[in-house]
């Protein structure tokens, strides 16, 4: 089986989310069509590569437009030697092997106490964990994620390995999109 190309070269604007807060991103950039379409999946991915020649590895979220964005935070554009607005070149690539991610404390709390839906969480993979985090953290309100931390361990002690209702791309549900920038 021959592996597909994932390697895209190109420039793009860094931009600067029109609502700046505690959550959004110092820049953003949001690939082009043709470089995200050779990405492994529309949800979200990690990558290696450049910026500027400035090596990193990041995960891109979804843009809801069957595209994808990437945060930039301040040691990122440094390390790039970019500033915001500056048009910078990137050179970037899959990684062979999805990283495990950081599961927030609220879930690892309510994974430890439910045995069950532990054992259903440690034999999925990495990508499903991946949709499991983003779907509780995607939760704009407390109350909301409360209630999916409860349902995602409800979901995998009765034996769920996906989460059912989570469209990853942003697609269909446009609960996930790259942040709009400001003029």
């Amino acid at each position: 089986m021959t592996k597909k190309d994932t390697k895209s070269k190109f420039q793009a604007k860094l931009q600067r989310p029109a609502k700046p807060g505690s959550e959004a991103p110092l820049a953003f950039v949001v690939l082009p069509k043709d470089a995200s379409a050779k990405l492994p999946r529309r949800g979200r991915t990690t990558i290696e590569g450049t910026i500027n020649g400035h090596a990193f590895q990041a995960t891109l979220d979804p843009d809801g437009q069957k595209s994808h964005w990437l945060a930039i935070d301040e040691e990122l554009l440094d390390g790039a030697g970019a500033d915001l607005g500056d048009t910078a070149a990137f050179e970037i690539r899959s990684v062979d092997k999805e990283p495990e991610p950081e599961v927030p404390a609220d879930l690892a709390k309510a994974l430890a106490a439910w045995p069950e839906a532990k054992a259903t969480w440690d034999d999925t993979t990495t990508l499903a964990r991946l949709d499991w985090i983003h779907w509780v953290t995607s939760a704009k309100q407390q109350k909301t994620r409360t209630k999916r931390v409860g349902d995602a361990c409800d979901m995998l002690a009765s034996g769920s390995r996906r989460v059912c209702c989570f469209d990853s791309s942003g697609f269909f549900s446009k609960g996930l999109s790259a942040p709009k920038a400001a003029e």
